[in-house]
C-alpha cells in the first residue's frame, strides 16, 4: 500500500463514520508558544481537546505534516525521521472507548480497508495504579472483537498513559495496537512494546477521561475526548513488509535522486547509507518547512535555526559523498512533486523553496571555506606539538564559531598528519548541548498550549499590534508568524523596509490607547466567507474551516483566530516595543513586552 492510498483510505473511512476532515494545518503552531513546530497530529487540536468547541463539530479526522527535532542527531539510522505525517481522528465529547476501539479494529482488519489478519494483532491497555484503576473496559471491548486475552497486555503508566500536557489538566489511559512481524520472540518476557522488533506499534487511541489536580489527584471529566494517531511512514513500511521506512516507496525516489547526484549506491556501504538517509530526511523536512504557508526562513533563532541546522547537516553529508557544489534543490523537487497533491502549498511556493535552499547552501559553503582557512592558520603551531594532536577545545572553536563540522576537522587533521582529541571535543559539545537545552526549557517552560494569563494577554496584543501596523504602515501589512511566551511576544509582518522611530512610537501609542480604553473582547462563530466580507483579518496562507471563530476587540479589531484572549483589554499592561528588525526578505520582526 502506498502513502497516498493509506492517506485516502483513512480519511474516507472516518468520513463514513461522520467525521469532518480538517487536514493540512500549518507546521507552525498558531496558539502554542511552547514549541517551534507542530509535533503531532493532535497539536492543532489542543484548545478543543481542552474544552473549546471546534467549528467543524465533535467528530474530526485529518492527515497532518509534523516535525520533531529532539533527535536530529539520531537521524541517519534506519528508523528515525525529522519530518513525518500523522493520521488522526478525534471525538470531542462525543463517542468514547467502545466506538473508538471498534473504529480502530474495523479499519485495521476489514478487507475493504487495511485487511490485517486478526491473529497478527496484539494490544496494550493501562494496567492501573494507586491513582487510577485498571482499564478493564478497553480490554473487554478488544476481547469482544476477537482479540484473545493472551494478546491483551496490561502495561504501566509509562507505556499506556497520556498527559497532562502541563502540571494539571486533561489526561487518561491509552490503548496501543501492534502487529506481530513473525520474528522469534526474544525471550519469555517478550511482549508488545519490547524493543526486539517482533512487535511494531501501528496505532494509539488516547482516552481523556481524567483531569489531574494541583494536589496530584485525578478527577473524572464530564466531557471525555478521544485522540488517536497513526504514522503514515511506519504503517506503510509495515504493510509493505519492509524493515525500514527508507525501503518504502516514500523514500525510494529520494534515494534514487541522491544516488544520481553522488554516484554512490544505497545498500553497498553502511556509512554511505547513513549519509544518504540524512540527506533524504533533512531535504524533505526542509522542503516542508520552507513550503509552509506561514513561512520560515533559515536563521540563528527558533524554527529558523532548526531549519538552518537541517540544511547544513544535509550539505555536510553531501560533501562526505563527494558533492562539492549546491545540490539540495534537486532533492526538494522530488518532495514537491510527491506531496503537492495533499499539500498544494508546496507547489505554490516551489520558487521560494528552491531560492531559500540555494541561498543557504551557498552561505554554508562560504562558511566551510572560512573554517578551512582558519584551520590552515592553526596547522603550523599544531605541527610543533610532538604528539601531533589538535585539542578538542580548538576543534570546538571551529565548530562553534564557524559552523565547521568535527568530521571535516578530523579529515583535514588526518591530511596533515594530525589527530583530534575527540573526547575533549565531545565534552565541550555536551556542555554546549546542556546549555542549549536549559535555554529551551526556559523558553518552553509553560508546557504544551500555555493558556496562562500572561500568554493570553500577549496573544490579544498581537491583534492590537497588527491593526495598529496597518493603520500606520498601510494595508499591505499581514502577519507572517508569531511566538509568545509568558515574558514577551514576537510578531513578524510583511513590510519592505525598516520602521522609523516615529512610526514605532505611533504604533505603540495606538495599541496603548486601545488597552486604556478597556475594550471588551468578544467571539462569534460564523462562515469563513462572512468573516472575510465583514472585514475580519486572517492569517496569510492559513487553511481555515468553513466555520471559524472571529474575535472582535471593541470596534477596533476583528480577526479570525482560535484564541485564547482576554475578556477586556484594560488589565493587559503597557505595550512597549523593544526592537524592530529584519526577519527575512520583505518581512520585519517586532519584539515587545507588556509592562504591568
Amino acid at each position: 500500500m502506498t502513502a497516498n492510498e493509506l492517506r485516502s483510505k483513512y480519511i474516507e473511512f472516518f468520513k463514513s463514520k461522520g467525521h469532518a476532515e480538517i487536514s493540512g494545518k500549518s507546521l507552525i503552531p498558531e496558539n502554542d508558544p511552547t514549541v517551534l513546530f507542530t509535533t503531532a497530529g493532535m497539536h492543532p487540536l489542543v484548545p478543543y481537546l481542552m474544552g473549546e468547541p471546534h467549528p467543524a463539530g465533535k467528530r474530526l479526522t485529518d492527515y497532518q505534516k509534523c516535525i520533531r527535532t529532539g533527535d536530529i542527531d539520531s537521524v541517519g539510522d534506519s528508523s528515525h525521521l525529522t519530518c513525518f505525517e500523522m493520521l488522526g481522528n478525534w471525538s470531542l465529547g462525543d463517542y468514547f472507548k467502545e466506538d473508538a476501539i471498534k473504529f480502530s479494529f474495523e479499519f485495521l482488519t476489514d478487507p475493504k480497508w487495511l485487511g490485517i489478519p486478526v491473529d497478527k494483532l496484539s494490544v496494550t491497555v493501562f494496567a492501573g495504579d494507586s491513582d487510577v484503576p485498571r482499564d478493564e473496559q478497553s480490554a473487554g471491548i478488544w476481547n469482544s472483537l476477537g482479540i484473545p486475552r493472551e494478546r491483551i497486555h496490561f502495561l504501566p503508566r509509562e507505556d499506556n498513559w497520556w498527559g497532562p500536557a502541563g502540571e494539571t489538566g486533561p489526561c487518561g489511559p491509552d490503548t496501543e495496537m501492534f502487529i506481530d512481524t513473525g520474528k522469534d520472540s526474544c525471550g519469555p518476557e517478550c511482549r508488545p512494546g519490547c524493543r526486539c522488533g517482533k512487535y511494531i506499534e501501528i496505532w494509539n487511541d488516547v482516552f481523556m477521561q481524567y483531569s489531574k489536580q494541583k494536589d496530584g489527584s485525578y478527577v473524572k471529566l464530564e466531557r471525555t475526548c478521544v485522540d488517536t494517531g497513526m504514522g503514515i511512514e511506519r504503517t506503510v513500511a509495515m504493510l509493505s513488509g519492509k524493515k525500514s521506512v527508507y525501503e518504502t516507496e516514500i523514500f525510494i525516489p529520494f534515494i534514487r535522486a541522491v544516488e544520481s547526484l553522488t554516484g554512490k549506491k544505497y545498500g553497498s556501504d553502511e556509512s554511505v547509507d547513513v549519509s544518504i538517509r540524512i540527506i533524504c530526511d533533512h531535504a524533505r523536512a526542509a522542503t516542508f518547512i520552507l513550503g509552509d504557508p506561514k513561512g520560515v526562513s533559515p536563521s540563528n533563532v527558533g524554527a529558523g535555526y532548526v531549519l538552518r541546522r537541517l540544511i547544513r547537516r544535509a550539505v555536510r553529508h553531501g560533501r562526505k559523498l563527494g558533492v562539492e557544489g549546491t545540490f539540495l534543490g534537486g532533492i526538494a523537487r522530488v518532495a514537491i512533486d510527491m506531496y503537492k497533491g495533499p499539500y498544494p502549498e508546496l507547489g505554490q511556493k516551489e520558487a521560494v523553496i528552491l531560492e531559500e535552499l540555494l541561498a543557504e547552501e551557498e552561505k554554508f559553503l562560504v562558511t566551510l571555506q572560512k573554517g578551512e582557512a582558519e584551520f590552515e592558520k592553526m596547522v603550523p603551531n599544531l605541527l610543533k606539538n610532538p604528539q601531533k594532536i589538535m585539542s578538542g577545545r580548538l576543534a570546538f572553536k571551529l565548530y562553534d564559531t564557524y559552523g565547521f563540522p568535527i568530521e571535516l576537522t578530523e579529515e583535514l587533521a588526518a591530511e596533515n598528519g594530525l589527530s583530534v582529541n575527540r573526547e575533549e571535543f565531545d565534552e565541550a559539545f555536551k556542555k554546549h548541548q546542556e546549555l542549549s537545552r536549559a535555554g529551551s526549557e526556559q523558553v518552553f517552560k509553560g508546557g504544551l498550549a500555555d493558556h496562562s494569563d500572561e500568554t493570553t494577554a500577549y496573544h490579544t496584543a498581537t491583534h492590537l499590534l497588527q491593526k495598529a501596523l496597518k493603520m500606520v504602515l498601510g494595508d499591505h501589512v499581514a502577519q507572517r508568524g508569531s511566538n509568545i511566551t509568558a515574558e514577551r511576544m514576537r510578531f513578524d509582518f510583511s513590510h519592505p523596509e525598516p520602521m522609523t522611530p516615529e512610526q514605532i512610537a505611533q504604533v505603540e501609542k495606538i495599541v496603548n490607547e486601545q488597552i486604556s480604553a478597556d475594550l471588551s473582547v468578544t467571539m462569534e462563530m460564523m462562515p469563513l466567507e462572512k468573516a472575510r466580507s465583514d472585514g475580519a483579518m486572517a492569517l496569510f496562507g492559513e487553511k481555515y474551516e468553513d466555520t471559524v471563530k472571529v474575535y472582535s476587540i471593541g470596534n477596533f479589531s476583528k480577526e479570525v483566530c482560535g484564541g485564547p484572549h482576554v475578556e477586556r483589554t484594560g488589565a493587559m499592561g503597557t505595550f512597549k516595543i523593544q526592537k524592530e528588525q529584519s526577519s527575512s526578505s520583505g518581512v520585519r520582526r517586532i519584539r515587545a513586552v507588556l509592562i504591568k
